[in-house]
């Protein structure tokens, strides 16, 4: 059965994707460290150390092929890529094998330019849209398995 695994720490669509893994009645695992720890009812909570990256070592390691993986992380999503998830972030992008690797170059070459003391912008205000956009995503990816 398919899982659907969100990596927790400031996820902004932690309620909407509980809320349609019961539509579909999928199993919902959130995964956070200490200080960002959460229980929301109708999903099960993962707590773990704070630590760089040990969010995504607990979580990557949890995919199984056909799992939804709900991030952000670009890193990670290539880590659940790797083995057969399907991730998708907050916005209802999905990540692919198609484009995986521009997302990940468009990472180091904003770290490049940080650690030279180079700024760059930060993300847009949250918007509606992108909310309703990440749900009308996630049920359509729910909709391509078949019913339990």
């Amino acid at each position: 059965m398919t899982t659907i695994l969100v990596d927790a720490d400031g996820c902004p669509v932690i309620n909407e994707t509980i809320a349609v893994a019961k539509e579909y009645d999928l199993p919902c695992i959130l995964i956070c460290d200490t200080a960002h720890e959460m229980h929301r009812e109708g999903a099960e909570t993962i707590t773990v150390s704070k630590g760089a990256d040990a969010v995504d070592f607990v979580l990557v390691n949890r995919i199984k092929k056909g799992d939804i993986v709900v991030t952000q992380d670009y890193g990670l999503a290539a880590m659940a890529l790797a083995k057969q998830g399907l991730p998708l972030d907050q916005n209802g992008r999905w990540f692919t094998n198609e484009n995986i690797d521009q997302l990940l170059a468009a990472r180091h070459k904003a770290q490049k330019i940080r650690r030279a003391g180079g700024r760059l912008r930060g993300p847009k205000k949250r918007t509606a849209d992108q909310t309703e956009d990440f749900v009308l995503s996630l049920r359509k990816l729910c909709d391509t398995f078949p019913t339990n």
